[in-house]
């Protein structure tokens, strides 16, 4: 996006100005018919209100950790974005009895409880829907982030050569992030405007680089999808037409 971009968060702010209305996440659930899309703007007030829960409501400092235990999802996209807004290092599966924090899906619930910090837990529902009963010792994610502020701004300013990701094998400050982001797009040949689609799962950097980042370094966006292994080949074609997609990564 811009040359001065060192963070994720200066990424999405860059994506805000030059163009809001543009789609930046398509999702896909395959396993459930759920298909959302988000422009830019409806991202980033989606990442201000993670950002705020975050900084405000957990009291979540830059150089915290947070053991990050969810699917390739729109909204594990929003909680990448808002720990880089904070300063928050997100640890892509996690060991949550060693992290500060702990963000679960509905299958992780069990193994977060080792956090002896704060816990939320996401439904993953259709339209970011609650859980019918929220679970014992969490915050329900989707009861407390609606009320949050449309617009963020950190305590203090975020380091981009802190620690902003680590996946398995590595971890990255945000400056590393965005030039492997920036690599990443290069080699896809990401243009302004490319679709991604991407079949892979948020358990590894290339999962998340080609579900996320590459394509906001890009300005691009991404069709991620779920289960895309339930898909048949033809239907597969239809939705890359459908969806105008330019690039595809669809292993699963």
């Amino acid at each position: 996006m811009n040359a001065s971009d060192r963070t994720p968060a200066d990424l999405l702010r860059s994506a805000l100005a030059a163009d809001p209305a543009r789609p930046l996440v398509t999702f896909y659930d395959d396993a459930t018919g759920e298909r959302v899309e988000l422009s830019v703007a409806t991202v980033a007030n989606w990442v201000a209100k993670t950002a705020n829960l975050l900084q405000g409501d957990l009291a979540a400092e830059p150089g915290d950790r947070l053991a990050l235990l969810l699917p390739a999802h729109w909204q594990s996209a929003v909680w990448l974005l808002a720990c880089s807004s904070v300063g928050v290092c997100a640890e892509i599966g996690g060991d949550p009895a060693g992290a500060d924090l702990v963000v679960s899906g509905p299958s992780t619930l069990e193994a977060a409880r080792a956090c002896s910090g704060e816990r939320v837990a996401l439904a993953l529902r259709p339209l970011g829907g609650r859980f019918p009963e929220p679970p014992a010792g969490f915050v329900d994610y989707a009861a407390e982030v609606p009320g949050q502020g449309d617009r963020f701004t950190p305590f203090a300013p975020v380091d981009p050569d802190a620690p902003a990701l680590a996946v398995p094998g590595a971890e990255l400050t945000g400056a590393e992030l965005v030039e492997r982001a920036r690599a990443d797009a290069e080699t896809l040949g990401l243009l302004p405007g490319s679709r991604l689609l991407s079949g892979r799962p948020y358990d590894s950097w290339e999962g998340v680089s080609t579900g996320l980042y590459a394509p906001l370094a890009a300005g691009g966006s991404v069709v991620l999808c779920r289960n895309l292994d339930r898909l048949s080949e033809e239907d597969l074609e239809k939705r890359i037409e459908a969806e105008k997609v330019t690039v595809c990564v669809i292993e699963t």
